[in-house]
C-alpha cells in the first residue's frame, strides 16, 4: 500500500478472467498460513513433495500479502509503462545482455520471433535488490518515490522465497537452512523484482509465430514468483508432453521451480519448461500486466548437487570418486552466461530439441 509520502496513482484492475473452457493443469495450491504451526512445516513440505513430482509448478496462498499491496504493485508497473519509450531506454538505464546483466529494462520491439518479421512483445523492467553491493545497477530515477514500498515488497517477497526453500531442504532431508542460506537478503546475487507486460499482436501476426509470446524455457535461477493476474497464456509442459494452462488463483502466487534447484537436487526437483502464448479471445486484445520476484543462487555460491540421504537413496548422487568428477560453477557464472546466451542476439529463434551447459550443468533450453 503507498505510505504517507507515495504519490497516488491510477488503480490497477484485476482483469476479469476468461470464459473460455481451457485445457487447466492440476496446480497444488500450498497454505503458508500454517507454516509456523506445530507440525505446519512437516505438513506443508509434504504437500510441496507432491507438487514437485507432479507439474513443478505450484500455488502458495496465505502469504501475508494483503490484495491492496499486490494491486499497488500492479499500479506501479503500470504507471512506468504508460510512459513514453525515451524516458524508460535512456542509456544506462537497459539491461546489458551482452555482460549476462538483466538488471534494468528491456523495450519490446526490439528483436524478430523465429525468423519472421514479427517482432518481441515483451517490455520488462527488472529492479535489483536494495544492498550496498548492488546500488549502481540500472534504476530509473521515476521510482524514487516509491523505494520505500517497493524495498518492502522486495525483502518480504524473498521471505517467502525462504518459507519454500526450507521446505524443499525438508523434503530432500537436509538442514533447513541449507537452500535459505545460499539465498540471503544482504548476499550479493541476481535477484530482482520484475515488472513486465505483454503488448497484444494481431491474430495474423501470431500465427506467423505460433501464437508464441514467450517461447518455452526453464527458468534461470532458483525460485520464481509470479502474482495471480487473471489474463490465461501461461502454460507448463506435462510430463506426457501435453500443455496445459496454469489456473490463476485468488489472492495467491504461482511458483515454479528453476535451474539450479534441478541443479542441486540432482535432477529430482525439475526446472519446469514452461511458454506464455496468446490469450483466449476474450482476453487477447488487452495488455498482459505481470508482477514477479526471481530468486538468484548467491553470486559465489557453487550450484553443486546436495548430499541429501534423499538422492543417495533414489541413486541420484554418487560417492567421491565413481565418476563424478565436476567443475564448480557458481551462482553469478551460470545465471550471467544463460541469460547471455537466451537474450544476447536480433532474434527469438525456435530452439526446440537444444540444451544449455555451462561446467557440467546442462538444462534442456527449449522444447515446443
Amino acid at each position: 500500500m503507498p505510505s504517507a509520502t507515495s504519490p497516488e496513482l491510477p488503480k490497477w484492475k484485476r482483469p476479469a478472467q476468461t470464459t473460455e473452457d481451457l485445457p487447466w493443469a492440476d496446480i497444488v495450491v500450498i497454505d503458508l498460513s500454517i507454516y509456523g504451526a506445530l507440525g505446519g512445516k512437516q505438513k506443508l513440505a509434504e504437500q510441496l513433495r507432491q507438487a514437485v513430482e507432479g507439474t513443478g509448478f505450484f500455488s502458495v496462498i496465505g502469504t501475508g500479502f494483503t490484495d491492496e499491496e499486490v494491486t499497488r504493485q500492479f499500479a506501479i508497473g503500470q504507471s512506468y509503462f504508460d510512459r513514453p519509450l525515451e524516458e524508460k531506454n535512456k542509456p544506462g538505464l537497459r539491461c546489458d545482455f551482452s555482460k549476462g546483466n538483466y538488471f534494468g529494462y528491456r523495450a519490446a520491439n526490439e528483436k524478430k520471433i523465429m525468423g519472421t518479421e514479427v517482432l518481441d512483445n515483451i517490455e520488462s523492467l527488472n529492479i535489483a535488490k536494495f544492498i550496498p553491493e548492488l546500488a549502481q545497477e540500472p534504476l530509473d530515477p521515476y521510482f524514487e518515490p516509491f523505494l520505500p514500498e517497493i524495498k518492502g515488497f522486495s525483502k518480504r517477497s524473498l521471505d517467502i522465497a525462504s518459507k519454500i526453500f526450507t521446505l524443499f531442504a525438508l523434503i530432500l532431508e537436509l538442514p533447513e537452512d541449507y537452500f535459505s542460506s545460499k539465498h540471503a537478503y544482504d548476499s550479493v546475487s541476481e535477484d530482482h523484482l520484475r515488472y513486465m507486460i505483454y503488448h497484444p499482436r494481431t491474430i495474423a501476426q501470431d500465427s506467423l509465430i505460433q501464437n508464441t509470446w514467450s517461447r518455452a524455457h526453464t527458468d534461470f535461477g532458483s525460485l520464481t514468483l509470479l502474482w495471480s493476474q487473471n489474463v490465461a497464456g501461461l502454460q507448463i509442459k506435462t510430463k506426457t508432453g501435453d500443455w496445459k494452462y496454469v489456473a490463476p488463483v485468488d489472492g495467491g502466487i504461482i511458483c515454479n521451480v528453476g535451474d539450479a534447484m534441478q541443479f542441486w537436487s540432482a535432477g529430482y526437483l525439475k526446472s519446469t519448461i514452461h511458454r506464455v502464448i496468446r490469450p483466449p479471445k476474450d482476453q487477447a486484445d488487452g495488455k498482459r500486466l505481470g508482477l514477479f520476484y526471481f530468486v538468484r543462487p548467491g553470486n559465489e555460491v557453487d550450484i553443486a548437487p546436495a548430499d541429501s540421504p534423499v538422492l543417495r537413496r533414489l541413486g541420484l548422487i554418487k560417492e567421491e570418486g565413481e565418476g563424478n568428477e565436476r567443475k564448480k560453477v557458481t551462482g553469478l557464472q551460470y545465471v550471467r552466461e544463460r541469460v547471455r546466451d537466451y537474450h544476447d542476439h536480433g532474434d527469438y529463434a525456435d530452439r526446440k530439441g537444444k540444451t544449455f551447459k555451462v561446467g557440467n550443468l546442462e538444462i534442456e533450453d527449449e522444447a515446443t
